[in-house]
């Protein structure tokens, strides 16, 4: 019958994300490969079924698996250890694994901290994964497999890195298939993809560089919209978020994702998030042209210091310029801020919230409290400095002060996110 492969995306654990549940992109690739190389894949979708530990356990004991698979980023960590600790009570010979950001920066310590937990898999998992179940399908020793932590008699077994996926065009399109679209889409009618890893900028809050390399690596437009095609003749959809941290960061490739979308001329509307110093007002038409309706993107800070500080490497003026081109075609300006980040004052903060107002005065921005997650240069600053005051990975939700420093208290951070 073949290797049987689990994938779980966990439950919160505290209060729910305030956005509505879409299929995880890395589980749908994850799941994608396998199924492509003729492995038995079932998702288990905590969030999107609403689905409790119990909930979870009854699901599990039905299936017969022999990988169980889950994902989580720092908020979902200790939730995924549940679900690991559950899933080996269920099924003692499965093999577990855990992937991500969270756990690619906290691989040793994952295997301390969930004795249930057997491999972590560290940055892109698709290939790593495949070669696990194709390696254990063979009956073969997987403990030397690339991209991965394992333990051994004497600690832990440090695996090499896996090679970045070069050819994105490779990759099969997210098994969506195997969640319940009809159900998730009756929360929010919003399709998700990704065309590109990896990122041209080293921002202190962010572990993109860290995870998925420094060099931009980008799905060809024709495949893009191949996948935006299949999309809306599969399943009808017309609404799409394009997850990329940095869309437009080549200009020239999002002007020949525009030619393909107008030469298909599929009736869709889209939205996208990017850096402010690779947009032009040219491009933004462009865009709206074929669909685009929104975009978001990094303003962080009022405050030129405090953008500095963060190695944004943009200044207020281009976010003043960029969004005004925004407003004035008619889109939906969608910044996001950041407060908190080390250097922050009282008086930064508000200036920063006043800018906000300023560049985006008809439409709310995201405002977020810097969170130090393990794999930035953040978590490293304020891990040295000894100012991180909550370590419960749960309450790492962007919403609550995790550390104080000398400049801005916890409190009066506080004060200024309920601002």
């Amino acid at each position: 019958m073949g290797l049987h492969v689990t994938l779980v995306n966990p439950p919160y654990r505290t209060r729910p994300h305030q956005h509505p549940p879409f299929p995880p992109l890395g589980l749908g690739y994850l799941a994608a490969v396998l199924e492509k190389n003729g492995f038995k894949v079932e998702v288990i979708d905590c969030q999107a079924s609403r689905y409790t530990y119990d909930d979870y356990k009854r699901e599990i004991a039905k299936r017969k698996p022999d990988i169980i698979g889950t994902t989580a980023p720092t908020r979902l960590y200790n939730s995924a250890k549940e679900i690991l600790k559950i899933s080996k009570e269920a099924h003692p010979d499965a093999v577990t694994m855990l992937g991500g950001a969270h756990v690619t920066f906290w691989n040793e310590k994952a295997l301390q901290e969930c004795p249930q937990l057997d491999v972590v898999v560290r940055k892109e998992g698709e290939y790593t994964l495949l070669e696990i179940a194709q390696r254990l399908e063979a009956g073969k020793d997987i403990t030397d497999v690339i991209g991965t932590t394992q333990r051994k008699e004497d600690g832990f077994a440090f695996n090499p890195d896996r090679p970045y996926i070069e050819n994105l065009d490779e990759l099969p399109f997210p098994a969506r298939h195997l969640w319940d679209i009809d159900a998730i889409r009756k929360q929010e009618d919003m399709f998700y993809l990704i065309t590109t890893r990896g990122c041209t900028a080293f921002c202190n809050f962010c572990a993109a560089v860290r995870m998925f390399g420094r060099r931009f690596r980008m799905r060809s437009p024709k495949n893009v919209v191949d996948e935006l095609e299949f999309l809306y003749k599969t399943y009808g959809a017309q609404n799409y978020t394009f997850c990329d941290d940095a869309f437009t960061v080549d200009m020239e490739r999002t002007e020949r994702l525009c030619e393909e979308l107008k030469k298909r001329d599929l009736p869709i509307k889209w939205n996208m998030g990017t850096r402010v110093d690779r947009v032009t007002k040219e491009l933004l038409q462009k865009m709206k042209d074929v669909g685009c309706v929104s975009m978001w993107c990094g303003l962080e800070s009022g405050a030129q210091q405090v953008l500095n500080d963060m190695h944004k490497g943009i200044s207020t003026d281009q976010t003043r310029r960029a969004l005004g081109w925004v407003r004035e075609l008619g889109l939906k300006p969608t910044p996001n801020v950041l407060l908190g980040y080390p250097g922050e004052t009282k008086e930064s903060a508000l200036k920063t919230i006043k800018f906000a107002e300023e560049v985006s005065p008809d439409e709310m921005a995201y405002v977020n409290i810097a969170t130090p997650y393990p794999g930035t240069p953040m978590y490293d600053e304020v891990m040295k400095n000894g100012w991180v005051r909550n370590t419960n990975f749960d309450d790492y939700d962007a919403t609550r002060p995790i550390f104080e420093t000398p400049t801005l208290s916890m409190q009066d951070l506080q004060d200024l996110y309920d601002y």
